[in-house]
């Protein structure tokens, strides 16, 4: 990038042979490459600096001591913010700060302040933590290791990596020797030492494994970092893993000790596997749906052991089958007011919807004839899901769940009837955005986003991102509460029948795909709103008894509601039955029973 930049923009034409020589010069193309190239490294600095032959090489350092002059200026002014604006004002800042302290100075401050990974700011402890000194008994290759740290501590701290620290460490010294501040002798000597850290090599740091919650948390703060502070992905994360950050999550541990003492034991999960040998899977987000709080979450079954691999329960998308139909359809037709708990429509094989020739099937080919909405949602009649949404409108159905239940995994292609009728969505729908968006069943109709952190601070303790609750009025009150009211008939009396709680209303939907392949369980208590997915990595059928989503949704649940008191939902105004789908009154039901 930075070649093609240099060598076809007129701003470096007048560059004389062998780089530039005068510091305003170099100070003036730093602030060039800032603004041109966003936000970047300082190696990324060197990197274009001297690949191009922009800088005199013998020049190099100069520019460097500049660098180091504002990154002293940052961590004393803590301007944080990385942006175009800031880097200016520093390199202006660093104009005037020169003019008042000499370059040993201005070091040795930079010294007693700079991250050196491990915890450490400052050279003081830096040299005790890697090597057990004081700084002035560090020899010439210690202190080139030492001072290697800072470019990148995640990457050049040695007790991460010594292969890195040692390649930059030599880099260092190649640069003392090059610019004339160490002779030969001193540069061999240095190079051929061997380092001697505290720990040893056995003792080398063994490979922390992060929870699915903890890496959850770090994706979030580091989207968050990357589109509020306008840094790069590389950059954010070597603000959070080396800036000495706080993050102030929203974990419960107790909940997640319940969610880990049911995923982290293989024996409370199906053992069969399927007819390719796939092991079963499944994933679970409990979230309190009034502060849009993630108490805990488990991306797989059995104990963790890699990190950054595929976390189920925020990453992986999957068709939600039924589980979707309260969010796509029943909901937003009620809040519309073109049905009620008690409107009748007829669950008929061969109904006709508009603009297509696709006749829904309900689940094992059975048709009840007339019945009543709550009747079909505790049923979980495909048919009768299909000719609400043709009421509705699917444009309509697809905008409600992107706008108001913040959606965002839908494709257009989703904007049809059997995707949002049925749940056969085009690039399926994470476990995460599945909970928050039942959230505004329990919360008076009010949608709330779901967060794994509230806020995270600096060093200093200073607020660098603050992640409120941030909600949406998807739903009237009574809207809300007569789905709550439906939901809870769905477990009491229909397919969710596996969740119910004893002594706690529990409403949900579960949700069944193509061919089996996957299992839901969307469900809600009045103090959180959790939802579970099952199935395999790869889809495959699933030949289980019942629902094992609403079993293990049960699993879990079950000990965190065990001290909690009894609450219940409000009673809806269930209101007068529309007749958006047709008079019934003369009609008789001769609908099969199954």
């Amino acid at each position: 990038m930075y070649g093609t930049m240099a060598a076809n923009d007129a701003f470096t034409a007048g560059v004389r042979p062998g780089g530039l020589t005068s510091s305003t010069e170099i100070r003036l193309l730093l602030c060039y490459l800032v603004k041109n190239a966003g936000p970047i490294t300082r190696q990324e600095i060197e990197n274009a600096l001297m690949e191009e032959a922009l800088v005199n090489y013998f020049e190099i350092g100069s520019c460097l001591d500049d660098i180091t002059k504002q990154q002293l200026i940052k961590n004393l002014t803590k301007q944080d913010d990385i942006t175009v604006q800031r880097k200016l004002l520093e390199i202006f800042q660093a104009l005037e700060f020169e003019k008042s302290y000499d370059k040993e100075e201005i070091m040795e401050w930079y010294l007693n302040i700079v991250y050196f990974g491990e915890g450490c700011n400052g050279v003081y402890t830096a040299a005790e933590t890697y090597f057990g000194k004081e700084p002035k008994d560090l020899t010439l290759a210690e202190c080139a290791s030492i001072i290697g740290i800072t470019n990148n501590p995640s990457k050049y701290d040695p007790f991460i990596s010594r292969e890195n620290n040692k390649t930059r460490q030599e880099t260092i010294l190649k640069q003392m020797y090059e610019q004339g501040w160490i002779n030969k002798e001193q540069y061999d000597e240095a190079v051929a030492q061997e380092l001697v850290f505290v720990r040893s090599e056995s003792d080398e740091r063994t490979q922390t494994i992060y929870s699915y919650y903890a890496e959850a948390v770090i994706n979030d703060v580091l989207n968050d970092l990357v589109e509020q502070k306008g840094v790069s992905r590389d950059t954010a994360r070597t603000l959070l893993y080396s800036g000495g950050y706080q993050v102030y999550s929203c974990y419960d541990a107790s909940i997640q000790q319940a969610i880990d003492d049911v995923y982290t034991n293989l024996d409370n999960m199906p053992q069969r596997p399927s007819a390719s040998g796939q092991q079963f899977e499944s994933a679970i987000v409990i979230m309190d749906p009034y502060t849009g709080e993630i108490k805990g979450l488990s991306g797989g079954t059995g104990e963790k052991t890699i990190n950054f691999g595929t976390n189920r329960a925020t990453q992986s998308k999957r068709p939600p089958g039924s589980s979707i139909k309260p969010i796509a359809t029943y909901g937003p037709a009620m809040e519309l007011g073109l049905i009620t708990q008690y409107t009748q429509v007829n669950d008929a094989a061969d109904i006709k919807l508009t603009g297509t020739s696709w006749y829904p099937k309900n689940s094992g080919g059975g048709n009840y004839g007339v019945i009543t909405i709550r009747e079909a949602l505790q049923r979980s009649l495909n048919t009768v899901s299909a000719q609400i949404l043709d009421k509705l409108t699917p444009r309509a159905s697809y905008e409600f769940l992107k706008d108001k239940l913040g959606v965002t995994s839908l494709a257009e292609s989703d904007c049809d009837y059997a995707p949002l009728a049925l749940g056969q969505l085009t690039n399926g729908i994470t476990v995460r955005e599945m909970t928050q968006a039942y959230s505004a069943f329990v919360n008076d109709g009010v949608f709330t986003y779901g967060r794994t952190y509230s806020y995270v601070k600096d060093s200093s303790g200073e607020i660098v991102l603050e992640n409120p609750a941030r909600t949406i009025v998807a739903l009237k009150a009574n809207t809300a509460w007569n789905m709550a009211d439906m939901l809870c008939n769905a477990v009491n009396s229909g397919t969710g029948s596996e969740a119910r709680l004893s002594g706690m209303p529990v409403g949900g939907k579960t949700g069944t795909t193509t061919n089996n392949c996957d299992r839901w369980f969307v469900g809600f208590t009045p103090y959180y709103v959790a939802a579970v997915w099952t199935g395999y990595d790869m889809p495959e059928y699933m030949n289980f008894s019942g629902n094992p989503a609403a079993q293990i949704w049960k699993l879990v649940m079950e000990p965190i509601h065990k001290d909690l008191a009894t609450k219940s939902f409000p009673t809806p105004n269930v209101g007068t039955p529309t007749g958006i789908f047709g008079d019934f009154s003369k009609t008789q039901n001769t609908g099969d029973t199954e």
